[in-house]
């Protein structure tokens, strides 16, 4: 791959850490007396298993710029974005039951909606992370017993 496209698909992951880090910074601690605090502690830490997996994600960017894309290391970040996933996913379930009380003050369902997206979507990265794990495991069997044989 062209060094070009993986500073592209870099430059996004940090475009994609910007809108999450001002939400952090500048919203949530806005929102403590509007929304209970374990809405406020379970939003940072979807917040913190999001960074987590945009860091994974751009080490696995460096490990395609430097030739490594089938390594171990590979396997392993893509393990971690999966779990990642799973985390913000769980976080979200735990917090739907803090969050009904809230849209149902205000009449707001969308406050119940948005995270039920939420968990469905990072299921779906999970699903799709894992399943590239798979491959790139298999990828890597063949690759070493292709080296084997001479």
């Amino acid at each position: 791959m062209k060094k070009g496209t993986t500073l592209f698909l870099k430059g996004t992951v940090l475009v994609m850490a910007l809108p999450i880090l001002a939400i952090c910074i500048f919203w949530l601690p806005v929102m403590y007396g509007y929304f209970n605090l374990l809405i406020i502690l379970g939003a940072y830490g979807t917040a913190m298993a999001y960074f987590f997996a945009l860091y994974q994600t751009f080490k696995l960017l460096n490990f395609i710029d430097q030739n490594k894309a089938f390594s171990r290391d590979s396997v392993t970040a893509l393990g971690l974005i999966k779990y990642a996933a799973f985390v913000i996913s769980g976080i979200y379930i735990i917090m739907l039951p803090f969050l009904y009380p809230v849209a149902d003050a205000d009449d707001a369902p969308g406050v119940v909606g948005f995270p039920i997206i939420i968990v469905f979507a990072s299921i779906v990265i999970a699903t799709f992370a894992a399943v590239l794990q798979k491959l790139l495991a298999k990828a890597i069997e063949i690759k070493e017993d292709n080296d084997l044989t001479i």
